[in-house]
């Protein structure tokens, strides 16, 4: 796994990685009486980066003790791959394709501790309608 440049873990002091954690924070007690066990995160143009503060946000989540699953859906233009210096050959779309893949995820370890990173895995030609099917409601259920 390459060096990840994300301020999370080069500058876990900043006031910029500390306004995460506070998100984190936020997030979390939102929902007190039933802890949150799966979070969207997406912005309102491709130009936002939402990728890199999903990374960020996942990191907090993890370095917090809470086991947490980082999964690339934007099958458009997928980035966390590239976030994390790995490949995005098997992933999430493996998971919805190949039954196989269902019991064994794809899932990638990453160098922080309780953070795995599931991959886009090989783009579709028409992306909502592969997450708009039931067989995306049961790779949520699975991981």
């Amino acid at each position: 796994m390459a060096n990840v440049n994300l301020i999370t873990l080069t500058d876990p002091r900043s006031a910029q990685a500390e306004a995460f954690r506070t998100l984190r924070t936020n997030l979390m007690f939102s929902s007190v009486e039933q802890p949150i066990s799966t979070l969207l995160v997406s912005a309102p143009t491709s130009k936002e980066s939402k990728s890199q503060v999903l990374a960020n946000l996942a990191v907090t989540f993890a370095q917090a003790g809470h086991k947490t699953i980082l999964v690339d859906a934007d099958l458009r233009q997928p980035s966390q791959h590239e976030i994390w210096g790995t490949r995005s050959n098997r992933g999430l779309t493996t998971m919805i394709l190949e039954d196989t893949a269902m019991s064994t995820p794809p899932l990638i370890e990453t160098e922080v501790p309780n953070l795995s990173l599931l991959p886009s895995g090989v783009l579709p030609p028409v992306p909502a309608d592969v997450l708009s099917s039931q067989r995306m409601n049961d790779v949520i259920g699975v991981l």
